[in-house]
């Protein structure tokens, strides 16, 4: 098969024929329609991760899979619902089960587990061997595109779990403003969780991009607001403008930039909460007082689980989320990830095996 793989650090990836891969007795081999294209996909070539766990090289990076079942192990049980031809998503997180994360059900945080697309073999190839118990099958009635599902298991679920923890935590409802920063892969899908979700609060885009923020306004955005060279000031007098109010009660960071978490917190209301699930900057500065002071609560959610996951597709095969797709070939790969890295890729590319 062919596959785009990682040789080392800061290098393009190599696309070459290796070999289809076997499967263990509890895998099924998952042939790969599409396969979708993640900030994390460039930054793990760029050595963003590379201080936190040793990748053995060469690797197939790809973590967003769609595809079809193309055989199953003999272990595999009758109860897992799955036969050859069957359309599938892949679920990210493969934890060890024996930890505590993985007991009650969030095993993309087990310490000891592992992620497609992060060792030997990951989406951007022709197959990819899967434990069965971390496929989610797709009803083929509901004639939904390779293409727009396989960015629903990173880019359209990561945004959904933060969104579900702002809900949770009581500050959205019609009288409330919440606000998602950034517009790309992930926020494109954020915006529409926000409007699903917040009970009738008002939804706010903030981001550097025209073009992006009218996508945004197209899913559901109340207002959009484009932050490029604007003092926190120019900020807050828009947010007046656009909604009679001065701060907003909830946020959902789709970015995770120094600069954005900055605007966030300098925005949010007293007994607000923020919710970080992009990954551009390395750190966090905040003000200690005000965030004492005024009581501001402060998400971390990483990715998704496999209930939350099970949820995405169910609003999917509702109709319920919209898609901004760019497909592309296996041979563009290099060319889409370094437009990912530096922020000029509009909506999600996503490589698709036709």
């Amino acid at each position: 098969m062919l596959a785009a793989r990682m040789h080392g650090y800061k290098q393009p990836l190599v696309i070459e024929e290796v070999a289809k891969p076997g499967i263990t007795a509890d895998q099924v081999l998952v042939k790969v329609e599409a396969a979708g294209l993640c900030r994390t996909d460039f930054q793990l070539v760029d050595g963003y991760f590379r201080s936190g766990f040793d990748l053995p090289l060469p690797a197939t990076p790809g973590h967003e899979i769609a595809g079809s079942v193309a055989e199953l192990g003999p272990g595999v049980p009758a109860s897992a619902n799955l036969a050859p031809g069957d359309q599938v998503v892949v679920v990210g997180g493969w934890g060890d089960g024996t930890c505590r994360q993985c007991r009650v059900g969030d095993e993309q945080l087990c310490g000891h587990g592992a992620w497609p697309g992060f060792g030997p073999y990951g989406g951007f190839s022709h197959f990819v061997p899967v434990p069965y118990k971390y496929l989610i099958p797709v009803d083929r009635k509901f004639a939904l595109k390779p293409e727009e599902l396989a960015p629903l298991t990173d880019a359209g679920m990561t945004p959904y779990r933060g969104m579900k923890k702002l809900r949770a935590s009581g500050v959205a409802g019609p009288d409330r403003i919440i606000a998602v920063f950034g517009a790309g892969g992930l926020g494109t899908y954020g915006v529409q969780y926000a409007k699903l979700l917040s009970s009738g609060a008002a939804v706010v885009v903030f981001a550097r991009s025209d073009e992006k923020l009218a996508i945004a306004k197209e899913h559901g955005a109340d207002h959009v607001i484009n932050t490029r060279n604007k003092s926190l000031d120019d900020i807050r007098g828009e947010l007046i403008k656009a909604t009679g109010r001065r701060e907003i009660d909830g946020a959902l960071d789709c970015v995770g930039a120094e600069e954005t978490i900055r605007t966030g917190f300098g925005l949010l209301a007293t007994a607000g909460v923020y919710v970080s699930v992009g990954l551009v900057g390395n750190r966090i500065d905040i003000p200690l007082f005000p965030f004492v002071a005024r009581e501001f609560t402060y998400h971390g959610s990483f990715w998704g689980n496999y209930t939350d996951l099970t949820e995405v597709m169910a609003l999917a095969q509702a109709g319920r989320i919209k898609h901004s797709i760019k497909r592309i070939r296996l041979e563009d790969v290099n060319e889409n990830l370094e437009l990912l890295g530096h922020g000029e890729l509009v909506g999600r590319a996503v490589i698709v095996f036709d």
